[in-house]
């Protein structure tokens, strides 16, 4: 589903780089972005095509305009991938066939040569290929500039790679890192917590692979105590990042329906899925005390009448299903089309940025605690709970 889906999966990245002047940015944007357009391969026989196309509507790559890709603040783009494919059975099927003609017209043959099989393969492939039509993929991304957060609508590895090759590609001096747990956490702390998260850091430099493997605590860590506020506090909590919410305005926030663990085993690495509402959690924290720990769960955003909900994934913080309220385009035929689309556009950004303001709220309200010193207690109440079951009051390992 696209980025203007009422439920759809995100990851988040900051682009890093020297940007042009503002007065000339959208400009330089819109032709990059036109140098880099999608090319159809419908009339041709070419197995791939990679390009830019409107968000708005992916059959449009005709950046002509900076209408066609800016929205005040915002640049919005989709990279669509068409591929041809042609299916193992059918190839396996028609090379026989092409096989079976070739002996028939060399009967001094009794099988097919090496070199020939291969360039029967290759013929009857590109035939083959020349008559499937290619299949279309499309990816949103939205770039924020007043903050320098890209959202892409794709958390596929293979699909993340290609985004971020042809986003360097298309804007020489620019590139995409991933917002990843560490990096959101120092976005979201002030100095002061800055200096105590890089006391924490467990990674030995600023590889940002190494500051994801190396700090996954941030991600279990920050799962387990939210299960536990879910648990045994109110779950109540104050907005305390910048966005479009006001400063200190009570929302909620709570885990349910579905946690993923991930613990090694008798044959490896085990994966426990409990799904489902949860009243006391018992499943899970008994996996919890059998070494098991938090790599996913779904959380709840409530603020007001609006209720967000996402599966985070805790080591790279990516949020699958984000679910936010709903937005739909009018269909009266009385309503200019493009200006709904436009109104469609800005309210949906406005939704997925009050929901990011609530989680990275809920975030930091948990990084301030596991930085500072009630950490400790906060982490042996926590333990205790663990280890006490909700219904007998017995000790659960």
């Amino acid at each position: 589903m696209g980025i203007l889906a009422n439920t759809v999966s995100v990851c988040h990245f900051k682009v890093q780089g020297d940007l042009p002047q503002q007065e000339e940015l959208h400009a330089w944007v819109t032709k990059q972005l036109a140098a880099n357009r999608f090319n159809p391969i419908d009339q041709s026989s070419e197995e791939t095509s990679v390009g830019w196309v409107h968000l708005d509507d992916p059959r449009i790559a005709d950046f002509d305009s900076t209408a066609a890709c800016c929205r005040e603040h915002y640049f919005m783009f989709t990279l669509r991938r068409d591929k041809r494919a042609v299916p193992s059975a059918v190839l396996k099927a028609h090379l026989e066939k092409a096989k079976e003609e070739f002996l028939a017209e060399n009967p001094n043959f009794t099988k097919v040569p090496k070199q020939k099989r291969e360039d029967l393969k290759e013929a009857v492939h590109a035939m083959l290929l020349s008559q499937t039509l290619p299949t279309p993929a499309t990816y949103d991304a939205v770039w924020d500039t007043k903050s320098g957060i890209l959202t892409f609508s794709s958390l596929s590895p293979k699909v993340i790679e290609l985004f971020e090759e042809m986003f360097k590609k298309t804007f020489e001096g620019l590139r995409v890192s991933a917002f990843h747990p560490y990096a959101r956490a120092e976005s979201v702390l002030d100095e002061g917590n800055k200096v105590l998260l890089a006391q924490a850091n467990k990674a030995g430099g600023d590889n940002y692979l190494e500051l994801i493997k190396e700090n996954q605590w941030l991600g279990t860590d920050f799962m387990l105590w939210l299960m536990y506020q879910t648990m045994n506090e109110s779950s109540e909590y104050s907005v305390n990042q910048p966005g479009v919410l006001l400063a200190q305005e009570p929302f909620v926030s709570y885990l349910d329906d579905r946690v993923v663990l991930l613990g090694s085993g008798e044959n490896g690495a085990q994966k426990i899925t409990v799904a489902g509402p949860q009243d006391h959690f018992n499943e899970v924290r008994s996996a919890l005390l059998n070494k098991k720990q938090i790599t996913e769960a779904t959380l709840h955003l409530e603020n007001g009448d609006d209720h967000f909900k996402l599966t985070l994934k805790g080591e790279l913080f990516h949020f699958a299903s984000f679910k936010s309220p709903a937005v739909k385009l009018e269909k009266d035929s009385t309503v200019d089309e493009a200006m709904e689309r436009e109104a469609v556009f800005f309210e949906r950004m406005l939704l997925l940025e009050k929901g990011t303001q609530l989680f990275d709220s809920v975030f930091a309200t948990f990084l301030k605690l596991r930085l500072g010193n009630q950490w400790a207690d906060e982490s042996a109440a926590i333990q205790k709970w663990l280890n006490v079951c909700s219904f007998c009051n017995s000790q659960l390992a």
